[in-house]
């Protein structure tokens, strides 16, 4: 799986904080029904501020970081609680990822892109017409992004991506305030999605956010009402060893969530946590060589076929999903798997609906798999 690039986060405003807060009296939390999905992040609203807290996915004790967002038309409140203090709308933004870029556009805001990390793997149309014409700056790698062309092209923001245990590098020394959109560790598909309620706030777009968000919702919750009758669930299996681990997804992460939504088995239902979990392929054949279906993404220029499995690693035809030709693939180089399903994981469960239970969508045509031919 195509692994998310770390993303590094400007804002040429302010970095604000002193330690008075104010009392739990004086806020306006969102209703208990507004954030329904999303574990990572909390939204509260006052008179001349509203208060995002991003959770440490890796230590629910603690919060990660806590982002003060002040109308750039107004002057900053005094008495602040301890955070980081963001002037909206947003007039820029640098992008380390493909992943933002993508939601950034779905946001109408692209035009506030001045800088992205890696080019070669933004696929959204208008970034690489703003990369040829010369209005977003190539940054480099995410691991290493030119840190003296953000500084010139005057970033005010940068999204990253939080790992565990690692910073920024250099940027963190800019002084310029770094968010970070830890929405790909929530376990929920629509969790994950909901992240755009906070992405909308920096750009002066809730209501567009918002009516983003419910209309996934809705397609998705109607895809899942569809399979609840479904009496037959097939097991299924993912992805194909890197190296010498096969990382399957663990039984309470998106992607496992996903199958179960979409009427499947998944046969490592019961690995813990909600990321990955390295596994030797031993261990992956044994339990699941009889699994009914197989799912793999890959990236190249030519359709995957049985052959080229066979050849890349032969003990793949021991499964029975490769013996009965039951193996969809996602070429992730020619469809914007990974640009659209962070918010819009409908599309991709009605794939694994038609996967699992074709009968159920008769004349659909997939967006993302294929069955291997």
């Amino acid at each position: 799986m195509k692994l998310y690039k770390v993303l590094i986060g400007l804002m040429l405003c302010f970095t604000f904080g002193c330690n008075v807060k104010q009392s739990s009296s004086d806020r306006q939390s969102l209703s208990s029904d507004t954030i329904r999905y999303a574990q990572g992040f909390t939204i509260q609203y006052f008179d001349d501020y509203a208060s995002v807290e991003v959770r440490d996915p890796w230590d629910s004790t603690r919060i990660l970081q806590r982002y003060l967002l002040v109308d750039r038309e107004q002057s900053v409140p005094d008495n602040l609680p301890k955070g980081t203090v963001v002037r909206t709308p947003i007039r820029n933004i640098v992008v380390y990822t493909s992943v933002h870029a993508a939601i950034i556009d779905q946001l109408g805001e692209v035009d506030k892109i001045i800088g992205v990390c890696e080019p070669r793997y933004m696929d959204t149309p208008a970034i690489q017409d703003g990369l040829r014409a010369g209005k977003i700056a190539d940054l480099g790698e995410a691991t290493a992004p030119n840190i003296e062309k953000i500084i010139d092209i005057g970033a005010e923001i940068i999204i990253a991506s939080p790992f565990q245990n690692a910073g920024y590098g250099p940027a963190e020394k800019l002084g310029i305030p770094i968010i970070e959109a830890a929405d790909y560790m929530e376990s929920l598909p629509l969790g994950r999605t909901e992240w755009i309620r906070f992405y909308g706030l920096l750009f002066g777009k809730e209501a567009m956010a918002d009516s983003i968000f419910r209309e996934t919702e809705d397609r998705y919750l109607k895809l899942k009402e569809l399979v609840k009758t479904v009496t037959n669930r097939p097991t299924v299996i993912s992805e194909k060893k890197f190296g010498s681990s096969w990382y399957m997804p663990a039984g309470d992460s998106y992607i496992a969530h996903l199958y179960t939504d979409a009427g499947a088995d998944y046969t490592f239902k019961d690995l813990p946590g909600a990321g990955s979990t390295p596994l030797s392929f031993e261990t992956v054949l044994d339990k699941a060589i009889h699994a009914d279906i197989w799912l793999i993404k890959y990236n190249q220029a030519n359709d995957m076929t049985y052959k080229d499995l066979r050849t890349e690693y032969t003990p793949y035809e021991n499964f029975d999903a490769f013996k009965n030709r039951r193996i969809y693939t996602c070429n992730t180089g020619v469809v914007p798997y990974y640009e659209e399903f962070p918010i819009h994981p409908d599309y991709l469960l009605k794939d694994l609906v038609w996967v699992f239970h074709p009968e159920l969508l008769p004349g659909y045509t997939p967006r993302y798999y294929r069955k291997m031919e």
